[in-house]
């Protein structure tokens, strides 16, 4: 009797930490690692386990960003001021970016400015990433989009408008994978 007050015990918390990680809180996705443990026990990173491998059947998967923007493993260090997110496995097709109000220029600009970031080793001046969207974009979008994309968490800007890869990016966003694409693009087109 006691193993299914255990297991029905487990399952609930399963339940609430699905609905802790898909809810956004402040416009924010996430919830903090101090936050999961409070709610469901001290063993919370078992129930996030459980719930990633669960998650992995629908195509998503939890990720864990820590402090500095750096994915963590579900390991034993502590991860309470880690973040905790659902994101996809694999990218999202056309369809689905525009399904949650993403426009095809938006996604564009967003990844020229992460291409570019990248390119200048991780940081770049606000006004380089502005005028080199400029070009395909009008000024109004492109001061918008930086500072949507700075809101959300994609790009972050220090106080010398110098513009870094944000913790979303790193939760979302396989930087290498984009890469190696833009990459393989390139090799086409010159053949």
């Amino acid at each position: 009797m006691q193993g299914k007050g255990k297991k029905a015990e487990a399952k609930s918390k399963v339940k609430r930490a699905a609905r802790m990680l898909l809810l956004k809180r402040h416009g924010q996705p996430g919830v903090k690692g101090w936050e999961l443990k409070r709610i469901l026990g001290k063993r919370y990173l078992d129930i996030i386990r459980i719930l990633d491998e669960r998650l992995g059947e629908l195509g998503l998967t939890v990720k864990i960003i820590d402090e500095e923007g750096k994915v963590k493993g579900f390991n034993g260090e502590d991860l309470g001021k880690a973040k905790f997110y659902v994101v996809l496995k694999e990218p999202p097709q056309l369809p689905e970016v525009k399904a949650v109000g993403w426009r095809i220029d938006d996604l564009a600009c967003l990844s020229a400015s992460i291409l570019y970031i990248v390119s200048k080793r991780g940081r770049a001046p606000r006004k380089e990433i502005e005028n080199i969207l400029k070009q395909k974009i009008p000024k109004w979008r492109v001061e918008r989009n930086i500072d949507r994309f700075i809101k959300l968490g994609y790009l972050m800007e220090d106080e010398n408008e110098v513009i870094r890869i944000g913790w979303r990016t790193r939760a979302e966003i396989d930087e290498k994978k984009m890469m190696d694409t833009l990459m393989k693009r390139e090799v086409e087109e010159k053949s």
